[in-house]
């Protein structure tokens, strides 16, 4: 399948910021779940990047701009060409060892409560018990947007049964871990089967590391592992470690932000032509 991705994010200050500091994941690899064809960031305002890789082996672009500004909108584009490999993550180079994330954050903590969910998926091979974690999660969550926000931990989350896939990524983590399985935060895209392209926020998954196989992808929110309608953009230990843009800015005021995301399949009509090269 091929996907196309249009998100933009505008930053609107009541006054001039003398100047603004963000860095972006928003930039993913090619593997062999999928290949990026092309992809481009730009920005409304003059502004340096400077590409780079984080510790976790992510692209990141370092946005510095250059005069105070009023309002800036960063906007990506791109197309990427994926295949369902049954939520399994090969062809990435990775750069740390499972057992890096194994490590607790503040956002993935597991409570009492948490611990005792965990044990509750019972014994079995790993594979087997990463499925039914992820089924019980997305029977047991419900997903609700406004009913937590960015700051909340997984332990929160769990507390009040509810969350949007961030949350029940974090979850699904924090309940890993506490089985002694390796799990990772991921950000990126998801071409959804309702056919609602206009979308509101990113989505979110985790993955596992089995033993044999390597990473898996879970997506607790959704109850499937990742087919070919998603795109992977960045990984980390939490959503801090993985969120698409984060910064700040000195001077303005009090902001506002707005988010646009389209994400599409391109038709099959549509790449004829442009392998052609017809307009």
């Amino acid at each position: 399948m091929r996907i196309r991705i249009d998100h933009s994010t505008r930053y609107a200050y009541a006054r001039p910021a003398r100047f603004i500091v963000q860095m972006l994941r928003l930039t993913p690899r090619s593997c062999e779940s999928q290949q990026v064809r092309e992809w481009r960031i730009e920005t409304d305002v003059d502004a340096r990047l400077r590409r780079s890789e984080d510790a976790f082996g992510n692209i990141v672009h370092s946005l510095y701009t250059e005069r105070p500004t009023d309002a800036l909108t960063i906007r990506v584009t791109g197309e990427v060409s994926t295949m369902d490999t049954g939520g399994v993550i090969r062809g990435q180079n990775e750069r740390l060892q499972p057992g890096v994330y194994l490590r607790d954050t503040r956002l993935t903590e597991a409570d009492a409560a948490l611990v005792d969910f965990a044990r509750e998926i019972g014994e079995g091979a790993p594979l087997e018990r990463m499925h039914r974690l992820m089924g019980v999660i997305h029977g047991g969550v419900a997903f609700e947007v406004g009913a937590t926000s960015a700051t909340h931990t997984a332990a929160e989350a769990f507390a009040i049964r509810r969350g949007v896939c961030q949350d029940h990524a974090q979850i699904f983590i924090a309940c890993a871990r506490t089985l002694g399985v390796p799990a990772r935060y991921v950000s990126g895209h998801l071409n959804r089967s309702d056919g609602q392209h206009d979308q509101d926020a990113a989505h979110a998954w985790a993955e596992a590391w089995i033993e044999g196989l390597g990473w898996v992808g879970f997506d607790a929110a959704n109850g499937i592992c990742p087919t070919d309608n998603y795109v992977r953009i960045a990984t980390g230990l939490d959503a801090l470690g993985a969120t698409p843009i984060r910064g700040t800015s000195y001077g303005g005021g009090i902001g506002t932000l707005t988010v646009a995301l389209h994400v599409r399949p391109v038709q099959q009509s549509q790449q004829q032509h442009q392998s052609r090269g017809w307009s």
